[in-house]
């Protein structure tokens, strides 16, 4: 068969199914990776929601049968939303990361992937594929990579010269010995801006992270945040953008590519107390289809608790009370707790006098306590 006319098909058709940008590597081990997840692991850096097995990470042998080839794929999301929404007081609102903006970006890449693969069936019938998206076992940036779709920049992002770094990545390993494309020099230079911006500095240096650190995981994690990242986090409900905002390749990037990435902008920058009291079931209608709804509302509604406080909004505090006193997660009470010590007042302090005869979960109390700290 000819490989190299069926490259260029793939690239053709890619385009018309509406991928942004394609391209092809090898299937060798990623060993220049494993030795930086070693790394990784050992200085305890990881979020712990990646694969566990650093070998299937890096080594595509061990998730398809005689691969030959890898083909990455990226889709440019937007940066700016067509509609605004103002935060005005007493009407205070969070905000999501622009890669949470639109349908969840797992069901566009897989939808874009599985007409891949279909194309390629009917091309190469006997064809080995395996295709994945961002909880695949690889790393889709490494594979991004050495595909040429972009360099590996400073803020551990892939940064294309066409999208900057507003990309959403997939790959499909396969058993057909297509060309590979070479990769992409690194064009970051002495810049250290997204260095700077990094509000924890969870970025180490350069191209190292500590996603321990890292606002966007913080967001995501189920327990209470600690101390020294609350005030940090701001009004982010669910990600953080500053290490990309910063950097100089995202200046003026913003496409509108892909209808089912457009942002509705009462979901994207969501008003915060209604979050408060959303049922499970109204959490679903209103968040479901996003990507920043995967952990579930807990970690949603502690993160526009803590959005609250950054506000000072006044006007919450009967809600953040009802948190404080009705609430079943303890990690809720502690957070309203807390939210409800940094805003202040005396209906605030009653409700936390009150909260501390009869709580009697230890956190709870720690925070309730360290909340009236704050009247001394």
């Amino acid at each position: 068969m000819d490989f190299h006319k069926l490259k260029k098909e793939l690239i053709t058709y890619s385009k018309e199914i509406g991928i942004d940008k394609i391209g092809f590597t090898t299937a060798n081990p990623f060993d220049e990776l494993k030795s930086r997840l070693i790394r990784q692991q050992e200085l305890g850096y990881q979020s712990g929601f990646e694969d566990p097995d650093i070998e299937k990470r890096v080594t595509p042998s061990l998730l398809l049968e005689e691969p030959h080839s890898i083909i990455s794929i990226a889709l440019a999301y937007p940066s700016k939303m067509n509609e605004r929404v103002e935060s005005k007081k007493g009407m205070r609102r969070g905000i999501f990361s622009r890669a949470s903006w639109g349908l969840d970006y797992h069901h566009i890449l897989r939808d874009r992937l599985k007409k891949l693969e279909e194309f390629i069936l009917t091309r190469v019938p006997d064809v080995r594929l395996k295709s994945m998206v961002d909880t695949g076992e690889l790393s889709d940036r490494a594979v991004a990579e050495r595909a040429g779709i972009g360099w590996s920049g400073k803020n551990c992002a892939i940064i294309t010269p066409e999208f900057g770094s507003y990309v959403y990545l997939g790959e499909m390993i396969t058993s057909i010995p297509l060309e590979p494309d070479s990769p992409i020099e690194d064009q970051c230079g002495s810049c250290t801006k997204c260095l700077e911006a990094c509000p924890t500095g969870a970025l180490v240096q350069g191209g190292q992270i500590n996603a321990q650190r890292c606002i966007s995981f913080l967001t995501q994690t189920k327990g209470l945040i600690p101390d020294e990242f609350r005030e940090k986090i701001g009004n982010r409900v669910y990600g953080c953008d500053s290490c990309q905002t910063a950097c100089p390749h995202n200046k003026g990037k913003n496409f509108h590519f892909h209808g089912e990435m457009e942002p509705d902008p009462e979901v994207a920058k969501p008003l915060l107390k209604p979050i408060l009291t959303l049922s499970n079931r109204e959490f679903k209608n209103k968040f479901g289809d996003v990507s920043g709804s995967w952990r579930g509302k807990k970690p949603i509604q502690r993160n526009a608790i803590i959005a609250l406080a950054h506000f000072k909004d006044e006007t919450a505090v009967p809600e953040l009370i009802d948190v404080l006193v009705k609430e079943a997660s303890p990690v809720s009470r502690g957070t309203a707790a807390w939210a409800l010590g940094k805003i202040g007042g005396e209906p605030a302090f009653a409700a936390l006098v009150k909260a501390k005869v009869v709580e009697t979960d230890s956190e709870v109390r720690g925070e309730i306590e360290k909340a009236l700290n704050y009247y001394k």
